[in-house]
């Protein structure tokens, strides 16, 4: 899609001319690699080892959403047939896309991730009140491989709108990269899997598999838009806390905001009291009920009634303000000095790296997704090394130059600090004095 909320987010030089779809051997490589799997079907079964599963490229569902003037939202069409997709008619076109010509969105619906590219196509129909509306989707069991669909799903949600009713190339998709969904047994293993490497805990090396979208772009947006507030962001991410991220339609690049803050967490530091920090992308008011028993997510809404249920976040972001639930989580959204010495270091790091490569060819260039997402993996790092040796020494007592060494303002992060050792039982003794209590 040409919308120009998007356009940030794509390379210059990245070609709108999308292929229909066709067999394996003729798809283009910017529709994302097949795997080597015998037959049109990936059977995965118990005996699948996790990361099998989790590399594998399948479509557990492929469906077309249409809005109908007399009923709303409905799913017009599904492969298999007997999917369960309730709900996801609200998911697959959310809240206010009426206003839009395009846009996408990643959401869940149970286990599973979806997305869907929705577009809008004004028509001389009195029925259709002078507009059709449609999305095409996606379900699969990862979101890591779901940016490999993106363009053929935009394609075909033209296809949809102009030749309505025509669902061959859709049905040969799925024909081509259908999976199924695994057994109970298995299903506990991909859960097991999902703990250990999730954006909470990945290993480093990890981190370059966790795009949820091939565009360039998306953690040097989310920076810009955010400035020094990407802190304030990250420390509620450390602390595996609910955050909801509300703007107004598009919704696509806030589902990226979702999956950034998700990263800010990156770190492969073992046997931490932790918990997932689970992105959920795209909600609305049917996943109320469902959020409410949630202790950590990530999520993003059109949908301003949130701000008022506020028993089921800890910060609500509006584009950027970032507001909390709670007279407590108030103190950790203070900017501190801390925080703006790190984002002078990450922009330093990210100009000279625009620097040294400016000469180069792209080939050869490091993508400045991993220089970001590097940053907040070794900070967290030193972080947690740090306070955890701290913990094994003899007087257990972190001091003010320990808090600057690992990033830390001394007075602006001490309520964070508190935070974060209570919430990963971290046994250490602060030696840093509280500012409104002095000695």
């Amino acid at each position: 899609m040409a919308s120009d909320e998007r356009l940030p987010l794509l390379n210059e030089d990245e070609t709108r001319d999308y292929p229909l779809y066709t067999p394996k051997s003729l798809v283009p490589q910017s529709l994302g690699p097949f795997r080597d799997v015998q037959g049109d079907k990936i059977n995965i079964s118990a005996s699948s080892s996790a990361t099998t599963l989790a590399e594998h490229d399948s479509i557990i569902a492929l469906f077309v959403v249409a809005f109908d003037t007399r009923s709303g939202n409905i799913v017009e069409w599904c492969i298999p047939e007997d999917t369960e997709l309730d709900g996801v008619e609200f998911k697959a076109m959310p809240s206010g896309s009426h206003t839009l010509f395009s846009d996408f969105v990643y959401f869940r619906k149970d286990n599973l991730f979806g997305l869907a590219c929705f577009e809008k196509m004004k028509v001389e129909s009195e029925i259709e009140r002078g507009a059709r509306m449609k999305s095409v989707g996606i379900l699969s069991l990862s979101y890591t491989t779901l940016y490999h669909h993106m363009q053929f799903l935009e394609k075909q949600v033209r296809h949809q709108l102009e030749t309505p009713g025509n669902y061959s190339q859709l049905l040969a998709f799925y024909n081509d990269r259908k999976g199924i969904l695994p057994s109970d047994e298995t299903s506990e293993t991909l859960k097991a899997h999902s703990l250990r490497s999730t954006p909470s805990t990945p290993s480093r090396d990890l981190v370059p598999e966790m795009k949820i979208t091939h565009p360039a772009g998306c953690f040097n947006q989310f920076i810009k838009f955010f400035q020094e507030q990407i802190f304030v962001l990250w420390k509620f991410a450390l602390l595996q806390r609910r955050i909801i991220f509300f703007s107004p339609p598009p919704i696509g690049v806030v589902c990226y905001r979702v999956y950034c803050a998700c990263c800010l967490a990156n770190h492969s530091i073992p046997n931490l009291n932790s918990i997932e920090l689970r992105p959920h992308f795209y909600v609305n008011v049917a996943d109320i009920e469902a959020l409410e028993n949630e202790v950590a997510y990530v999520a993003c809404t059109t949908e301003k009634i949130f701000e008022s249920k506020s028993h089921l976040y800890d910060i609500y972001v509006d584009n950027q303000n970032v507001k909390a639930s709670t007279l407590a989580m108030k103190d950790l959204l203070k900017v501190s000095e801390g925080d703006r010495e790190k984002l002078v270091k990450l922009n330093n790091l990210r100009s000279a790296h625009k620097f040294s490569t400016q000469d180069l060819s792209e080939e050869f260039l490091t993508n400045e997704e991993e220089i970001i997402n590097s940053f907040f993996t070794e900070l967290n790092e030193r972080l947690f090394q740090t306070l955890l040796d701290i913990s094994q020494s003899q007087d257990r007592q972190l001091t003010s130059d320990h808090m600057k060494s690992i990033g830390l303002d001394p007075t602006g992060d001490r309520a964070f600090l508190m935070e974060l050792v209570e919430h990963y039982g971290i046994d250490v003794v602060l030696m840093v004095d509280n500012p409104c209590c002095p000695k």
